[in-house]
């Protein structure tokens, strides 16, 4: 009898550890290919903002992103003149953070071309907004001791 019991805690934790089927729905509409189509900010003013450590919002804008949710890992490419192109590689992670909002914890992480990274740091935002065509993500810094959020708006590109 302790066996059985035991052998339905132990399913029923392994069944309760799994991957929220909201979270294996928003992977299959994050697969392909988006682009970066707006930045903008909560507040107004001009703000001279490093994105992923990598370059300012004028360069993300544009910009062509991939993600493959198979391995959770994506690809972006800047190609604007005046920045520093180039693919730059990450891996993702969709975590469920409110069933009721729909809102995900999005954590991006910058990788080698083998997706490995070299930091082992990442950028937490939020996925406030995905549908078969667009996807918003925010992330919220503090500045001057208030609340500053950045908006990041993709469209789904259409592949023939």
């Amino acid at each position: 009898m302790k066996k059985i019991l035991v052998l339905i805690l132990l399913a029923t934790t392994v069944i309760s550890c799994g991957t929220p089927k909201t979270v294996i729905q928003s992977k299959k509409v994050i697969k392909g290919y988006w682009n970066l189509s707006n930045i903008s900010y909560s507040q107004e003013g001009e703000y001279n903002v490093t994105l992923f450590d990598v370059a300012p919002k004028d360069c993300f804008e544009g910009s062509s992103w991939r993600f493959i949710p198979n391995n959770n890992t994506g690809v972006y490419t800047i190609d604007k003149s005046d920045c520093p192109t180039g693919d730059y590689h990450f891996i993702f992670t969709i975590q469920e953070i409110n069933q009721t909002t729909g809102l995900y914890d999005f954590l991006l992480k910058p990788t080698n071309e083998k997706h490995k990274s070299e930091t082992n740091s990442g950028v937490r935002l939020q996925l406030t907004q995905l549908t078969d065509t667009t996807m918003q993500w925010q992330q919220t810094l503090t500045v001057d001791g208030s609340p500053f959020t950045i908006y990041m708006n993709f469209s789904k590109e259409e592949l023939n």
